[in-house]
């Protein structure tokens, strides 16, 4: 991690998901303290994380879209497994959607702004502040390719819309945390390859999708000392879609 990530921790949002879980399996195998940050339904994932990965990881449930929330996972997670040093943005989703023109209520649209962008804006705001004062950090949110390619997300014109804010949003304040040795980069990956995916596309062809281990190796080398010289990227993580 950074210069300074040895005596902090690594947070994942979204951690109970298939692709948080493994990033955190990833970075307790290298060494670093995790917490691993799911939503307060998911106590029974984050337990069994917790007993798979030992003291190195806590398991904490919170919203990451509301910053009251936030506020006492900040002190559960300093508390336990220290002072946040880096941070994975996974938490978001994607509920569906049709053509724009066919949409009605705008239901669609408030959950996927809701999902992506609030979750993204409420954890920079949490986390920025610390790694700001500290003078070290490094974080990671996961966006969609979709964010530079929104032809592609044709049908669910607000999941584009909703991971190319957040995208800009990390950008920005990348720009705005650099002068204070703080990084902010972002990964797009195309199709991820997960049961949940499997199942909801059996026709799909799945060797074409990008692997868990793949896009957390990706996560953990931007979160790393190695990448110290990379923020404000948007990285592509297409597989072979």
């Amino acid at each position: 991690m950074d210069q300074g990530a040895r005596g902090g921790s690594i947070v994942v949002t979204g951690g109970a998901g298939a692709l948080g879980s493994a990033l955190a399996r990833k970075l307790v195998a290298g060494g670093h303290r995790v917490a691993i940050v799911g939503r307060p339904g998911d106590g029974a994932t984050l337990r069994a994380l917790e007993a798979e990965l030992g003291a190195a990881c806590a398991g904490v449930g919170a919203d990451v879209a509301n910053e009251t929330s936030w506020g006492a996972a900040l002190a559960e997670i300093e508390a336990r497994v220290g002072p946040p040093a880096g941070a994975a943005l996974i938490a978001g989703g994607w509920s569906g959607g049709g053509p724009l023109h066919a949409e009605g209520g705008g239901a669609a649209y408030r959950a996927m702004i809701e999902k992506n962008l609030d979750t993204a804006h409420a954890s920079l705001q949490a986390l920025l502040p610390g790694m700001v004062a500290r003078k070290a950090g490094s974080v990671v949110l996961v966006g969609s390719r979709v964010a530079v390619r929104p032809e592609l997300g044709a049908g669910a014109a607000a999941y584009a819309a909703s991971k190319a804010a957040a995208v800009a949003l990390a950008q920005a304040a990348a720009a705005e945390v650099l002068p204070h040795g703080v990084r902010v980069n972002a990964v797009l990956p195309s199709t991820i390859d997960t049961e949940a995916n499997r199942r909801a596309m059996p026709d799909a062809d799945p060797t074409r999708w990008v692997p868990l281990g793949s896009l957390a190796g990706v996560i953990a080398f931007l979160l790393s000392d190695e990448a110290r010289d990379i923020s404000g990227a948007a990285i592509p993580v297409y597989g072979r879609a």
